[in-house]
């Protein structure tokens, strides 16, 4: 009952801190989407294609984040701290890059950027404006995400939750002023929109930073930590990271061409989908914050090298994400009429996403199991390259050429090719039932000091690190591999 009593609080606890959390960062968007639909649909319809492209960068960070969470929390399930230090340091530079290259696409080009997503060009041209601006909160916000991620690893996540809190009450006040012209300001519309974002992401960056440096326990990060990169810690990182960073883009670029099929079904589906959307990202906090959950919590496991207790955690998981997307669903079904009677959209508009939203409806809760086993568990456990081969193989293999042919060879209604875009979140859970109950995808990613030292000791750039040869190089985890299955 010890066991069982751990095992519930410690969960909930991370979940419900890291659901609220992504709830307020969702908020952030959904704010300038909602104050924007009072605006002018068209502004809400140009910053919602706009954040398709803030999704995809959510999505690439996010992959670069649980990239370090997954090792990080092996390791602080042995209760060492100074290799998550050394793996951050990899997993920063590494969000820091790849968010720069986004934001000068996104900055330089956004028009050629979203009329790869609509041909509507009022609503191209709003959205253009919007991203001009936004582009410049791009890398603020790869170092706050993968700070927080660092943070979560070693269980310490309510100052995410309060740095998202700042993000989202800083974002309300000034899009209120600024979008409307209010509080003694001028009105900017979208500009103005985009302005507010970037200046709550950069006082939430401030807040994390605060927080890391002063008040941490756990950790102890200093500046020097940002640039202790290792060899051998990076290469450890790049292992366990660029498969979830590789599924992460993967699935940000399959959510832009979903929107850009969706923006060639009519001014009726874009406006459809734009309010829809937001709900979707909403309610999806459910299921990735059960993956942030359970990934944190198998990982630590795993470290601790109790494998009987991970495999029973296992089981009470997937419980507790079938319940959760039960849940989600008639949640979504209760107040969907609400939050379309909230915007000021065209009958037809209005229509159609209570269509969309009943579709989500259903597949969300595919989404709630298949997701939190697959990014969570499984990923958690350190099988990292299996999420990504599934999500190619489904998305770009089946979805997308589905989904293409319905709304432009076949000519499908519009509700039928959404349905098509979201269809994999059910068809993946035959294969999540069958992965995560095989337990092959337990692996440790950690090493030990005398692991370490081997690798030093053959690494030429670092010749101060050089030492007698304590291990084979090919045993360099104490296995017969660098990931294999803990039996």
């Amino acid at each position: 009952m010890k066991k069982d009593r751990y095992f519930y609080q410690t969960y909930f606890r991370l979940f419900s801190v890291v659901a609220m959390q992504s709830l307020i960062l969702f908020g952030v968007n959904l704010a300038d989407s909602m104050m924007l639909g009072r605006y002018s649909e068209t502004a809400m319809s140009g910053v919602s294609l706009a954040n398709q492209i803030q999704f995809l960068l959510l999505c690439v960070l996010n992959g670069a984040a649980n990239g370090l969470v997954v090792p990080a929390s092996q390791y602080w399930g042995k209760k060492e701290t100074e290799p998550i230090k050394k793996l951050f340091a990899a997993a920063l530079w590494t969000a820091v890059a790849l968010a720069g290259v986004l934001a000068l696409v996104a900055g330089v080009f956004p028009e050629a950027v979203l009329r790869l997503l609509s041909n509507e060009s009022a609503i191209v041209a709003e959205g253009a404006a919007f991203l001009r601006i936004m582009a410049h909160s791009y890398i603020p916000f790869a170092f706050t995400i993968v700070l927080t991620g660092a943070l979560r690893s070693v269980e310490n996540v309510r100052v995410c939750f309060y740095s998202s809190l700042l993000a989202l009450a800083v974002n309300i006040t000034l899009n209120y002023a600024l979008i409307f012209g209010r509080l003694g300001f001028s009105e900017h519309g979208v500009k103005g929109a985009a302005a507010a974002t970037l200046i709550s992401r950069l006082a939430e960056l401030l807040f994390v930073v605060g927080y890391a440096l002063f008040a941490d326990k756990k950790l102890r990060l200093g500046p020097r930590d940002c640039l202790r990169i290792e060899k051998t810690y990076l290469l450890d990182y790049l292992r366990a990271g660029l498969p979830l960073v590789g599924s992460g883009g993967s699935w940000g670029f399959a959510m832009l061409i979903q929107t850009g099929i969706i923006g060639r079904l009519g001014a009726a589906a874009i406006g459809a989908n734009a309010v829809s959307a937001p709900v979707f990202q909403v309610a999806a906090v459910l299921y990735t914050s059960s993956s942030s959950a359970s990934s944190v919590l198998i990982g630590k496991t795993v470290g601790e090298n109790d494998i009987p207790r991970v495999k029973r955690y296992t089981k009470k998981l997937q419980a507790i994400f079938l319940v959760t997307g039960l849940l989600s669903a008639g949640v979504l079904l209760l107040i969907k009429s609400a939050i379309i009677g909230f915007f000021d959209i065209s009958p037809e508009t209005a229509k159609l996403s209570t269509v969309f939203m009943n579709i989500l409806a259903v597949t969300i809760v595919g989404s709630a199991y298949e997701a939190p086993c697959l990014v969570g568990i499984v990923s958690g456990g350190g099988d990292t390259k299996f999420v990504f081969r599934n999500d190619i193989i489904f998305m770009w293999g089946i979805v997308l050429p589905l989904s293409a042919l319905s709304a432009f060879v076949f000519h499908w209604p519009a509700p039928v090719t959404f349905f098509l875009l979201k269809s994999d979140q059910l068809t993946k859970c035959i294969v999540a039932v069958i992965k995560v109950n095989r337990f092959s995808w337990i692996k440790k990613l950690t090493r030990d000091a005398a692991d370490t030292e081997t690798e030093r000791q053959a690494d030429p750039p670092l010749p101060q690190c050089q030492q007698p040869e304590k291990k084979k190089q090919s045993d360099r985890f104490g296995l017969s591999g660098d990931s294999s299955p803990i039996d």
